[in-house]
């Protein structure tokens, strides 16, 4: 019923940037929570960005200062642009939305993209 379709991973140099999108597309009507998780090899899936339902926003505290999450309400789309890059932040980055189905606006349903790799080099 919901897709969520990222774009925008790959191979950077530290120090470098990228940007992710992530478009959300189906029988939705309304969002609540919207952003991104990262997860890398051996580590537990973190949050790293997000809209909060009041449309605040939220960042883990190694990537403030250098991630900036924004969207286009018109599109259902957010997305993440990632400036100074650390190998630290090699990941697979997911998005993620908490939303309300026309079908079912009672109850909010969370919803996963598929990844996109994010590989910073040294």
């Amino acid at each position: 019923q919901v897709q969520l379709v990222e774009s925008g991973g790959g191979l950077v140099q530290a120090g470098g940037s990228l940007r992710l999108s992530c478009a959300a597309s189906g029988s939705i009507f309304s969002i609540n929570t919207m952003g991104w998780y990262r997860q890398a090899p051996g580590k537990e899936r973190e949050l790293v960005a997000e809209f909060t339902s009041r449309g605040s926003t939220n960042y883990v505290d190694s990537v403030k200062g250098r991630f900036t999450i924004s969207r286009d309400n018109a599109k259902n789309t957010v997305f993440l642009q990632m400036n100074s890059l650390q190998p630290a932040d090699t990941a697979v980055y997911s998005c993620n939305a908490k939303l309300r189905l026309l079908t079912a606006v009672w109850k909010i349903v969370e919803y996963w993209g598929q990844g996109t790799q994010v590989t910073v080099s040294s």
